[in-house]
């Protein structure tokens, strides 16, 4: 039973990894939904992760190489320092700093406190409206060759939200590129870029952590979740890719309010524990 809980979640963390709805908090919702109704820990979701990360490194090989010899180049000196690939793995570095002190600083509050059903319910509705706010007002005319150490930051940060469940990784940052003017392609493909070292770092920690600390679904049946949620979510970065370069991310804005919605519903009768 366990090894097919691990299976659908990670479908689940295939399914909305990449789409600005939040992996973490779905994981979480329909651990409640399950047989033994409970959360699967953020252990669980960090290294189920690594999976869907793996998706984006196999979808977006070719940036990532280039970035990374670009980078090494310039910094011995083999190319100029303002090649716009070596400035994209600089500004990528800069953005995984804030996720990285803020993860060690709250990370009792991460595994604990921050999984709240009724904290996640408010993020989805709050950062889905201003998901929605920003893909609205936003100019939508700069490219990722207009990044800025500041516009670096600023992404940085966002993720840093995605913390905690609800907020969504992509979400976020693409809330932010949006509101900074960024076209969504390019807020999608930084936001994609930009995940892989905090997940893949988080995962790894993850890992090595749980090694000798009780977990409700075994090394195995975490590694078949991995391995399903990588499948699942290269399917998903290639529609969603596809999608957000004909049409908005107002889908997604009205299921993040009424998923939070129906939460709060159910938490209000009892139907589900928070």
């Amino acid at each position: 039973m366990h090894l097919l809980e691990a299976i659908f979640l990670g479908i689940v963390q295939g399914l909305t990894e990449f789409l600005p709805i939040s992996s973490s908090a779905h994981l979480r919702i329909v651990g409640a939904f399950l047989p033994n109704a409970q959360d699967p820990g953020a252990a669980f979701t960090a290294i189920t992760q690594i999976g869907t990360e793996a998706a984006v490194v196999v979808f977006f090989w070719r940036d990532i190489v280039r970035i990374i010899r670009s980078w090494w180049l310039a910094l011995i000196g083999r190319i100029p320092r303002n090649d716009l690939d070596a400035k994209m793995g600089w500004l990528i570095i800069l953005g995984s700093i804030p996720i990285v002190v803020l993860g060690l600083a709250f990370k009792d509050q991460i595994e604990t406190v921050f999984r709240s059903l009724w904290l996640i319910a408010i993020m989805l509705i709050v950062f889905g409206v201003l998901l929605g706010v920003a893909d609205a007002i936003g100019a939508r005319r700069r490219k990722l060759t207009d990044l800025t150490v500041g516009h670096g930051v600023v992404y940085g940060l966002a993720q840093s939200l995605a913390l905690i469940p609800g907020v969504s990784r992509s979400g976020g940052t693409i809330t932010a590129g949006l509101l900074l003017g960024y076209t969504r392609e390019a807020a999608a493909r930084y936001a994609f870029l930009l995940a892989i070292p905090a997940v893949f770092g988080s995962g790894v920690y993850q890992a090595v952590k749980s090694i000798n600390e009780p977990s409700i679904y075994s090394a195995g049946e975490t590694l078949a979740a991995t391995g399903i949620a990588f499948i699942v979510g290269l399917a998903v970065i290639a529609f969603f890719m596809r999608w957000i370069s004909q049409r908005s991310f107002l889908p997604f804005v009205v299921y993040r309010i009424l998923l939070g919605i129906v939460l709060i519903i159910l938490l209000a009768l009892g139907v589900i524990q928070p």
